[in-house]
């Protein structure tokens, strides 16, 4: 196999053609199962996005299958990037199988908070996250499904202010979902929340409101508290601040 590809990158350059449909804009980033690139559709001029498995992470068109079925699964979940196609590409004479998905102009997580002060939210707009967030799983957790892998890098921030718009990256798809896997979402949910606010070092000066949510990052104590994303938003909504 290619040395490019087991060490994780394609080198497609601008300009290049994929499936004689879409040419290369620019690469966005990589994973463990492939590489993203930002493309334009040829026909129609419309920009997409298209995740290149590599193929030993891909073994009989597994992953891309199976992801493919998961995005379908949440199309109705407005979080959830809106699956298209699946295409295959010669690539030094292996079939690469591409996943063409919608693309979104947003910015990571990890960045966005890169680029404020202190590298930190206040703790007003770290709720507002946790309740976009929180309704963005109780979506996928009704339809039966979960994702696995949340972190600040695998989520895009379309637009905030009062409330935020969002896009979640990078889900988790072998396996039907257990019990288990939904609540080791919320508890990411949480870990984010006390991240996003500074982490440690800013804890002990958080409001008590901030540290009910928190639960000291005990799982058990969170579980028991919020055992759906339902009952997690709801709280947020709820919660009487002194």
């Amino acid at each position: 196999m290619n040395k490019n590809i087991i060490n994780g990158s394609f080198n497609l350059e601008p300009g290049r053609i994929l499936a004689r449909k879409y040419e290369v804009i620019s690469r966005l980033g990589s994973g463990w199962e492939g590489e993203v690139y930002n493309i334009r559709e040829l026909d129609t001029n419309i920009e997409r996005a298209a995740k290149l498995f590599f193929p030993n992470r891909n073994p009989k068109n597994r992953a891309s299958l199976a992801y493919a079925k998961k995005l379908h699964a949440l199309r109705d979940c407005p979080s959830v990037i809106q699956y298209h196609t699946r295409e295959t590409m010669i690539y030094k004479k292996m079939p690469i199988t591409i996943f063409i998905s919608e693309y979104v102009e947003g910015n990571i997580l990890s960045d966005y908070l890169s680029r404020l002060p202190g590298k930190r939210l206040h703790p007003f707009q770290g709720i507002h996250l946790l309740h976009a967030l929180s309704a963005s799983l109780e979506c996928i957790h009704r339809r039966g499904e979960y994702h696995g892998d949340l972190h600040t890098d695998n989520i895009i921030v379309l637009s905030h202010g009062l409330s935020y718009e969002l896009k979640l990256l990078d889900f988790f798809h072998w396996g039907r979902a257990r019990m288990e896997n939904m609540h080791d979402d919320i508890c990411n949910l949480v870990r984010i929340f006390y991240d996003v606010l500074g982490g440690r070092a800013r804890y002990s000066k958080h409001p008590p409101e901030v540290k009910e949510i928190c639960c000291g990052l005990k799982r058990s104590l969170i579980l028991k508290k919020f055992r759906t994303a339902t009952m997690l938003r709801v709280h947020l909504e709820t919660q009487v601040w002194s």
